[in-house]
């Protein structure tokens, strides 16, 4: 009896809504599903006027609009592109020289003699000062040193790019050469995506849905400078090509070297991409739409917590723990002797007569070996080495010590004291963008690829290009000169 009660007053609500809905459906004159078809068609279109540009019409001026008319010009969006990382280099080169200097004199300068006089007091044996000290200690203090005040300069600068939203356009850009190159237009973000680091770069590519064209972006994707790259290339355009020009000018003129070899990165991806595409992975071009998202105001202080904890803290940490190991090995092979040389100088003087005709030397080569698990520590063992195998006076106990390197200054008397010349400089650039990709590159190309084959096309073609590069620059080079 209760739940017939309480069904009553449900069925008379019921009852009342089908005759209400009975008595409107008799209001509508014509067709029911004609009037819902012609609403949505209605709406559809008042969408589509507020969204689209008809030919003769003008479209209503916003700021998104005037500002992709202009980045994304086919006049002017390269050319704005260029100025922008050109202006964004340079601000990194300018702003980082001072704070490398301090730190280097401080981690150097100051805290190693420190360092020494504590372990002769706990009377450590010169062997274990010399690795724990000489070795690990002075290339960690070099990879903070060299790679920390570029890193907190350019990449939040770079965040700020990608946040405001000026990548994509970037990307959109690109779109129409990749097309041209053989290559899928989405390839651009992953390229961009291995400016910041090669490996994540080559996870980006899953946004590709075709295999062949996802295979393309692997294989190309370490033409992209990635983050371990970008110190060596700041360095050697500050204290060489810099020098070059008056001083109120050596920023800008480093700023444009590093965006020149940046660029080349972008052209060799591009030529590179167009051969594999019409050889090893032929096949069609697909379509895609890329959606431009909407510029967006700066977020300064989340820009500032990404770039500097996510990527710079993220990096530099990295670094470090594979320069600890690295030193300990610079150290060992320039301190064991065999046949009355050190390793180290074996090594070298083997390496010397390849480097040399590629307008490298022999440290560089032995450089790049030792550096095969993270880019980032390149230039601290090149520094380590030059020191450490004897090429300038000032050898210590058991082995070299950096010195008076707390400038650029100090770091170019040291390469010019090793035999470098502006042929080593420019070629040591160029062989930094095109040579192997990292170890952790490596690995992550095969887990993606799952195959040894590709995974070995993507690690020799940018050294086999990286060793005819230099090859042919050095030929030149000393033909004209």
């Amino acid at each position: 009896m209760p739940a017939e009660t309480t069904r009553a007053p449900l069925a008379a609500a019921v009852d009342d809504l089908l005759r209400t809905a009975h008595r409107l459906r008799q209001d509508v004159r014509g067709d029911l599903h004609e009037h819902l078809v012609e609403a949505i068609y209605a709406e559809a279109g008042r969408i589509a006027d507020r969204a689209v540009t008809r030919p003769g019409e003008q479209a209503r001026p916003t700021f998104d609009r005037t500002l992709d008319r202009l980045v994304t010009s086919r006049v002017w969006g390269f050319p704005v592109m260029l100025a922008l990382f050109t202006l964004m280099f340079w601000i990194t080169i300018s702003g980082a020289n001072v704070p490398s200097g301090w730190l280097a004199s401080m981690l150097v300068d100051r805290l190693y003699p420190m360092l020494l006089e504590g372990a002769a007091g706990l009377g450590l044996p010169w062997w274990l000062r010399g690795l724990l000290i000489d070795g690990m200690y002075l290339a960690t203090a070099w990879v903070v040193s060299v790679m920390l005040p570029p890193m907190a300069i350019f990449f939040p600068l770079f965040t700020l790019l990608e946040d405001f939203g000026y990548l994509p356009r970037a990307a959109f850009n690109l779109d129409n050469l990749f097309k041209k190159a053989g290559a899928h237009g989405k390839q651009a973000m992953s390229m961009m995506m291995g400016f910041g680091c090669n490996a994540a770069g080559v996870v980006a590519t899953r946004i590709i849905d075709s295999p062949r064209e996802r295979l393309l972006a692997i294989v190309t994707n370490n033409f992209a400078l990635c983050n371990g790259r970008w110190p060596t290339q700041f360095l050697i355009a500050t204290i060489f090509l810099g020098s070059l020009v008056p001083a109120y000018w050596a920023g800008l003129v480093s700023a444009a070297a590093v965006t020149a070899v940046a660029g080349l990165g972008v052209l060799v991806t591009f030529g590179a991409s167009w051969l594999l595409s019409r050889t090893v992975l032929q096949g069609e071009v697909s379509t895609f739409s890329l959606e431009l998202p909407p510029y967006r105001p700066p977020r300064l202080w989340q820009t500032l917590y990404t770039s500097l904890i996510d990527r710079t803290i993220f990096v530099l940490w990295r670094a470090v723990v594979f320069a600890l190991p690295a030193g300990a090995v610079i150290w060992l092979s320039a301190n064991v002797q065999v046949g009355g040389a050190s390793v180290a100088e074996h090594l070298v003087a083997g390496l010397d007569p390849v480097g040399v005709l590629l307008g490298l030397n022999g440290v560089i080569l032995l450089a790049y070996l030792v550096a095969i698990p993270a880019n980032e520590i390149v230039i601290p063992t090149i520094l380590m080495l030059t020191v450490l195998v004897g090429r300038i006076a000032g050898v210590g106990e058991g082995a070299g010590v950096m010195f008076e390197l707390e400038s650029a200054h100090g770091i170019r008397t040291l390469l010019d004291s090793g035999g470098w010349t502006l042929l080593t400089a420019v070629n040591l650039m160029l062989f930094s963008l095109l040579h192997n990709p990292c170890s952790t590159t490596i690995y992550t190309i095969y887990k993606e690829t799952g195959s040894a084959r590709w995974t070995a096309l993507a690690t020799v073609l940018p050294l086999a290009l990286g060793l005819i590069v230099t090859l042919l620059v050095a030929t030149v080079w000393r033909w004209v000169t």
